[in-house]
């Protein structure tokens, strides 16, 4: 779905439910109907989301929609997500409800501004930003982390992404999964995800391992080596269990494990 064909659908969206939910209608006045493009609802979103004390709503706003004027590839990458969102999380009804109410999507489009302002070797409005959605969302992703597009953070509290992490695209993640280090070393410290994984609920990855495309991590597993692609791992420490039994683990989220033992 394009950039224009999302802002399209939202408004639709929109429309409708502000005719039939009176209650909603302020709301989606203010964060889609009155706004001019997609950016702008996505920027008065997040801006009604982070600010306090720290900043106030009109400066995130300003900030944000500046930001989309100059990454238009931002947007499309929010359109993958949300994309990613609507199908892949069985909770999710409708366009609006990531945009508007799941604290995965908004914090990991807060997360994409503040590694643009990295990029920028602006790092302390960077680590600012980083700190307000920690404080927002109760996740913690390190502005100079790579995360690719298409993916779902599905629920988002207590996950963590280190500074030198890598994840690719398509990947979903349940709560409480960290991207961790193994102690005070630093350099290259993070896990690197491949496309297509999923990682289950309270999955602890932790160091410079490489986890293989459309691998499958089990909920509560402590992975410290690499994972081959298409691999299935769980357990303390985990081991491999098996294969996931279809081609892209993160888009079917299946849970049971157990299938995939060999």
């Amino acid at each position: 779905m394009t950039v224009e064909e999302m802002e399209k659908r939202l408004r639709d969206e929109a429309s409708e439910l502000a005719a039939n939910e009176p209650l909603s209608k302020l709301m989606l006045e203010e964060q889609v109907l009155n706004r001019k493009n997609f950016a702008d609802m996505l920027s008065v979103t997040l801006a009604c989301q982070l600010a306090g004390e720290v900043i106030d709503r009109a400066e995130l706003e300003k900030m944000f929609n500046a930001l989309y004027i100059k990454y238009p590839e931002l947007l499309v990458s929010a359109c993958k997500d949300l994309n990613a969102t609507v199908l892949r999380d069985p909770a999710c009804t409708s366009y609006l409800e990531p945009l508007l109410l799941f604290k995965g999507f908004q914090g990991l489009q807060a997360y994409r501004v503040a590694h643009a302002l990295w990029t920028e070797n602006r790092p302390f409005p960077a680590k600012m930003l980083q700190n307000i959605i920690s404080r927002k969302f109760g996740m913690d992703i390190h502005p100079a982390a790579k995360i690719g597009h298409g993916l779902l953070i599905d629920h988002a509290t207590n996950i963590v992404i280190g500074e030198t992490a890598i994840v690719g695209n398509n990947v979903s993640f349940l709560h409480g999964v960290t991207l961790g280090g193994t102690g005070n070393e630093t350099g290259d410290r993070h896990p690197k995800i491949g496309n297509g994984v999923m990682l289950g609920a309270h999955a602890q990855l932790l160091g410079n391992i490489h986890i293989g495309d459309c691998a499958k991590i089990g909920a509560g597993a402590v992975v410290l080596c690499d994972v081959p692609p298409h691999t299935t791992y769980a357990g303390v420490p985990a081991v491999e269990v098996g294969h996931p039994t279809d081609d892209m683990p993160s888009f079917n989220m299946q849970q049971d494990f157990t299938r995939d033992c060999d």
